[in-house]
């Protein structure tokens, strides 16, 4: 009787970790954020030919691309061009 308590305990134990073990889900961001940060990426690192995206950009990578962008979504569109 005792051993159908411990492993019952031990049961809800294991639930209770595995809810707490799941991670929060993200909000998603709008579309016109998107378009927006889209846009200023485009603009802040152009195309190193017109019309043909497989040639690269011109200014950086594509690893720093990404990171402006998340950094524009995470301020909202609101990017200091400025400096560079």
């Amino acid at each position: 009787m005792v051993f159908r308590w411990k492993v019952g305990a031990v049961a809800i134990g294991v639930i209770c970790l595995a809810g707490e073990a799941i991670p929060e889900r993200a909000s998603a961001i709008t579309a016109e954020l998107a378009k927006t940060c889209k846009a200023l990426t485009t603009k802040r690192f152009p195309p190193r030919e017109v019309a043909n995206p497989a040639a690269g950009s011109a200014k950086g990578s594509g690893r720093d691309q990404s990171s402006y962008f998340n950094k524009c979504v995470a301020n909202n569109g609101k990017m200091d061009d400025d400096a560079k």
